[in-house]
């Protein structure tokens, strides 16, 4: 066994031509990493913002890790592997988490109560958002949103965990999307970082839906390679 037996690395909410994207890490065997402290180290080896652990890939049974912290809810994390495992529903510690495919976004149907909380932002233009520095000065969790068209519902945002582990800028964050999207009330378009591309849409039932585009980075990139050998 090597790492690309077991880790497959993604891009989620990608743009239309498949560029940008969030990186995300997928251990399809999570038993090669059985405890906390096993799937915490790797996912810091690793340095993706998320790093999912499969426990079993039937039932969508997973867990979601980030440099330094696991999570009961993350939206790219949850898109990703419900592409990647062509699933109906992923569970994460949150809930079960429904999920469907139009042929070119994988979707999610999750609660705004299950996701972490951030500080929301709205500036002023999307040139004001674009200028913010990486990080911007401050504390905790920052999503820094404007409207690019607002009677479109198209967003111009970015997002920044300061939170001291290694990710300086999230590049698509499907969490305060939905967090935005609840406060909102409407569907929104929303380009993120260097052009990630995530689409949400308000449910009649409280929930919401998150969508985007899923790629496969392959073969997994050079930097990122480590040996599952332990």
């Amino acid at each position: 066994m090597n790492e690309l037996d077991v880790l497959d690395v993604l891009h989620v909410f990608c743009a239309a031509d498949g560029d940008h994207g969030n990186t995300l890490g997928v251990v399809r065997d999570a038993r090669a990493f059985p405890d906390p402290a096993s799937r915490q180290a790797l996912a810091a080896e690793l340095g993706f913002s998320e790093t999912v652990f499969v426990d079993d890939p039937e039932r969508g049974v997973v867990d979601i890790y980030t440099p330094g912290l696991r999570l009961p809810f993350a939206g790219h994390p949850l898109v990703g592997a419900a592409w990647l495992l062509d699933l109906e529903a992923v569970n994460p510690p949150a809930g079960e988490v429904w999920a469907r495919s139009d042929g070119e976004f994988t979707w999610i149907t999750a609660r705004a109560e299950w996701a972490p909380p951030r500080t929301l932002r709205q500036c002023a233009s999307p040139a004001e958002v674009d200028a913010l520095p990486a990080p911007p000065p401050g504390e905790g969790w920052l999503y820094a949103w404007a409207w690019e068209d607002e009677a479109a519902g198209r967003v111009r945002a970015r997002a920044f965990p300061r939170r001291d582990d290694g990710i300086v800028e999230d590049e698509a964050t499907g969490a305060a999307a939905l967090l935005l999207t609840d406060r909102l009330g409407r569907a929104l378009n929303i380009t993120q970082g260097r052009g990630s591309q995530i689409l949400t849409a308000p449910g009649p039932d409280g929930t919401i839906e998150i969508g985007g585009r899923v790629r496969l980075a392959t073969p997994v990139p050079a930097a990122r390679r480590i040996s599952l050998m332990r």
